[in-house]
């Protein structure tokens, strides 16, 4: 249940025509379809849930499927009568439409890299020998549908730099299937292993281990639960059956399991969790003939990471009694928590991730949400703080122990993706690479300020809009945060963001308790039974928003995906008369039955479950489906999921517009917005996400009486 933000920007000199059209005075909504009721219901510890619209939990229903078509019927009437939306398509169309690329990375002799001219549908893996290499193509998703939905990642590179395992998941599903390319000839490998989800490919000599799930029950595939996840070694040449089964848990259906190999292919770590936070560590020291897998480290409450091994050694980060992380050095022999030998202390600052590379390890801060990149040798001695250009977000920073340099991409509200080369010797970037779309972004600013939620905890949250914009408590607001699974919401580059901004609106991103920008205790104070803190976050975001002049109720959007469309759902049903319009994307909207349906079992460790009675006496009061209430004016809302989202099945979002459209009778509309072959956001295909957006920000300008 990750963040996805949509890395690009716009041409300033391209804003000139179509200006001046106004939101319809009035659109006429067609008739909500008839959803028909049943009788079912549910007992949770003495008290009766009704679930009428369970019916629509069956995707593949005839029943069910008529029901999308009818309820897109409608949401594309009222959309289509938005004087502006083709004008709303056409820019975004004109602002995806410039060269992007990717910062390039070694291996062994070449470097990968993917580009996209700008309107592709997806980007093409590209690979060069040496940086002053000719390009070729190496992998083209583009090439595998005819409608650009099949998205490749690229999973693990053996050890001696021949071979690649990558997956190709279709229309948006978590479902994929690896595949193996020699890397020098291009050559695809009869290699296919299928039903893996959530894998990567850790290579140990001529094949690699990953992780899979048992098929499922034909036609259940989107939409039952995942169980027995297991860890196979899958040698190449040979077919997915004859794969060594290496991990397994059979008394236990509900862990997730993982596989990873040190860079000198010595130690294989197993990873083991029981949901979203927290896991134990297996290993295996492959130098030792005979030897097998062995706990490392027990117990699910803390969160554990191999970074890589020193000799017989292995550094581990962990909040195992340092909220902020700290990163020790264990010996799997001496595993015994009292044998620990410290190397990088905790800090203030939360550490983020941290990376090798150079024969060093880089550790990423986060200082108030933004990062910060400190050099230590292997010892844990301080060598310095690498220069950033601004403030800003990070992605991938480190190599193989042997570079001497690695390729970063910079980016924040106002700045679009730019690529530096870090050069370790010299402990320094250069520019290698900056974005080929013109705009003076001097024309905007971000600040960041702190409030005070409602029990007094400061919170975070940054604010970009136009220079010199007048604080008369008439701007339009769009509001967008997560608070959840220790997701930290940073300064990142948005195009169809800038849209909005373009246009005199205010984006505004608080940093919500349950994300981890100051560690682990910002994370817990934000989940189970203490989840109402990031609503109340939230809220208070909007109130400080209007206390201090830069918006009022009617021009305010609230906007969040996964477990930030559960925040949506639950803040538009506790403060309907705050918001303007609700945008709950692919949300986690029904709390009491959100663990029966694919993975979602592993966020019980997160939100609690109703199987639970302490843990539903609290579900039952924020679950945005059971806080629909008859007779209250609930905010213009555009709800959007897909059909072929199994991570947060359509069954939530579905019962949730069915629910508000029985009980909501007032003016402002209640939309669904469902796309086809399509999923959980992921790898969907550029075409799709221009369409998507120009229906959100024509629901948005419309509501928020924007002109256009």
């Amino acid at each position: 249940m990750k963040k996805q933000i949509l890395l690009s920007l716009f041409a300033l000199s391209l804003f000139a025509c179509n200006q001046g059209k106004k939101p319809a005075e009035k659109i006429t909504l067609m008739k909500y379809p008839e959803t028909k009721k049943d009788s079912t219901k549910d007992n949770y510890f003495g008290t009766t849930i009704a679930d009428p619209y369970r019916w629509l939990e069956n995707d593949t229903s005839a029943e069910t499927k008529a029901w999308v078509v009818a309820e897109n019927k409608v949401t594309q009437n009222y959309l289509e009568q938005i004087p502006y939306r083709s004008d709303i398509k056409k820019r975004l169309t004109e602002l995806w439409n410039y060269p992007k690329e990717s910062a390039p990375f070694k291996v062994g002799e070449y470097y990968f890299f993917t580009k996209n001219d700008g309107l592709q549908n997806q980007s093409i893996w590209f690979i060069k020998k040496g940086l002053d290499g000719k390009e070729e193509v190496f992998l083209d998703p583009n090439k595998l549908t005819k409608d650009g939905t099949a998205a490749v990642s690229l999973l693990g590179f053996s050890h001696d730099k021949k071979y690649l395992a990558y997956s190709v998941a279709q229309a948006g599903s978590d479902w994929s299937n690896i595949y193996v390319i020699e890397i020098a000839s291009k050559t695809k490998l009869a290699d296919e292993l299928k039903w893996t989800k959530f894998s990567g490919a850790a290579w140990k000599g001529d094949g690699f281990y990953y992780s899979k799930f048992d098929e499922p029950i034909k036609g259940t595939d989107l939409s039952a639960a995942n169980k027995y996840q297991k860890v196979y070694f899958h040698k190449l040449g040979e077919e997915q059956q004859k794969d060594q089964l290496i991990f397994e848990d059979k008394t236990n259906p509900n862990l997730y399991f993982g596989a990873s190999i040190t860079e000198d292919e010595r130690f294989l770590v197993v990873y083991a969790s029981a949901g979203t936070s927290g896991n134990a560590l297996f290993y295996q020291d492959l130098k030792e003939q005979g030897s097998k897998i062995e706990p490392l480290i027990k117990g699910y409450e803390n969160n554990h990471s191999v970074i890589d091994n020193v000799g017989g050694k292995l550094l581990v980060n962990t909040d195992l009694g340092a909220e902020n992380k700290q990163v020790l050095l264990v010996d799997p022999k001496n595993a015994d928590p009292k044998n620990w030998q410290k190397v990088i202390p905790e800090s203030k600052l939360a550490l983020e991730g941290i990376g090798t590379g150079g024969g060093f390890l880089w550790a990423s801060y986060l200082k108030d949400a933004s990062t910060n990149i400190i050099q230590f040798d292997l010892t844990g001695k301080k060598i310095g703080e690498v220069k950033l250009p601004a403030i800003g977000t990070v992605d991938s920073f480190g190599g193989y122990k042997e570079d001497k340099e690695f390729f970063y991409t910079f980016s924040n509200f106002t700045t679009p993706g730019t690529i530096y080369r870090y050069d370790v010797d010299k402990a320094e970037s250069v520019l290698y690479k900056k974005s080929g779309l013109k705009f003076n972004t001097d024309n905007y600013e971000t600040k960041q300020v702190f409030y005070p939620s409602k029990d007094g905890t400061k919170v975070p949250m940054f604010i970009v809009h136009k220079k010199e914009i007048k604080l008369d408590g008439n701007n339009p607001v769009y509001l967008y945060a997560y608070g959840g699974f220790q997701v930290s919401l940073t300064p990142g580059f948005s195009l169809s963001r800038l849209l909005f901004l373009e246009r005199g609106g205010i984006y505004v991103q608080p940093s919500l308790r349950g994300g981890s920008e100051y560690g682990e205790a910002w994370h817990k104070a934000g989940m189970l039974a203490k989840k109402q803190n990031v609503f109340d976050d939230f809220i208070a975001t909007a109130e400080y928003l209007v206390k201090e002049k830069y918006t009022n109720p009617s021009k305010i959007a609230i906007s969040g995906g996964s477990n930030g469309g559960l925040l949506v759902g639950a803040c538009m049903t506790q403060r309907p008369d705050l918001f303007k319009v609700a945008l709950p994307a692919v949300g986690v909207l029904d709390m009491l039955r959100y663990h029966k349906f694919t993975v979602g079992w592993g966020w019980a460790v997160e939100y609690g479950s109703s199987d639970k009675k302490e843990d539903f006496d609290y579900l039952i009061k924020y679950s945005p489906l059971h806080n629909l209430k008859n007779g209250v004016n609930y905010p213009a809302t555009l709800i959007t999921t897909a059909d072929h989202d199994d991570r947060v099945v359509p069954a939530h979002s579905f019962k949730f517009a069915a629910t508000l459209q029985e009980k909501y009778k007032g003016e402002n509309p209640v939309l669904i917005r469902i796309e086809t072959k399509a999923g959980h956001g992921a790898g969907k295909p550029t075409t799709k996400v221009i369409e998507e957006a120009a229906d959100v920000w024509s629901f948005v300008f419309q509501n928020l009486g924007m002109n256009w």
